[in-house]
């Protein structure tokens, strides 16, 4: 396997400054609209990256469930490696890997919880099996086996046995505020294509070209 020598060109287009728009969230959407319209599994998937207190990086991906000019929505199990490491440092980076479309989104900003009426309104838009689902699983802690996961689930749909399932404490969600958003298109010769958005102190974006 001479893995060094795999490579490819990118040469599906370009991008250039007239391309954008004036700020991160709106070009973000206009991008998404493309990639929902290429018919991809998972376009919302990104990779979510965190460091612990002692600055140990961690990834993983998981889905945007929302965004707007205050910034971009997922959620998860409170008592999650993620959460741990978010309470321990807020500061995180979302990537989008849109490789079919030679296309990448870094986000860069600060993780903050969400109201817990944000939380309820999008827990009880769930499937009903993902909500017991949450109540099942311990999430990042060892288990012995499947089985045990698989019985805490049946436990937990019998209890809730014709009533609604409420939302548990330790379930919620985050909202990253950014502060830099970069659009990276791949080009021939590895000559990419990159611009960054910054945040100024006025509520402004500055748009910069970077070197690939």
């Amino acid at each position: 396997m001479e893995i060094d020598q795999w490579r490819r060109e990118y040469l599906q287009g370009g991008l250039q400054r007239d391309d954008l728009a004036d700020d991160p969230v709106s070009q973000f959407r206009a991008w998404l609209e493309e990639v929902v319209k290429a018919n991809i599994s998972d376009p919302s998937a990104m990779c979510l990256s965190t460091a612990d207190a002692g600055g140990q990086p961690s990834q993983r991906v998981v889905l945007l469930k929302g965004f707007d000019e205050r910034g971009f929505v997922f959620y998860t199990n409170l008592k999650s490696q993620k959460a741990w490491d978010i309470a321990a440092n807020p500061k995180v980076s979302l990537l989008f890997p849109w490789h079919f479309l030679e296309r990448q989104v870094i986000v860069r900003g600060v993780a903050e919880p969400l109201a817990d009426a944000d939380a309820d309104a999008y827990f009880s838009s769930r499937p009903r099996d993902s909500q017991i689902a949450a109540w099942a699983s311990h999430q990042s802690d060892a288990i012995v086996s499947r089985q045990v996961l698989e019985e805490s689930f049946e436990s937990f749909r019998q209890k809730f046995d014709g009533q609604d399932v409420p939302r548990p404490e330790f379930w919620g969600g985050y909202r990253v505020e950014p502060h830099a958003v970069e659009f990276w298109q791949g080009r021939a010769s590895r000559l990419h294509d990159r611009f960054v958005y910054r945040a100024l102190d006025d509520g402004e974006w500055q748009l910069e070209r970077l070197s690939p």
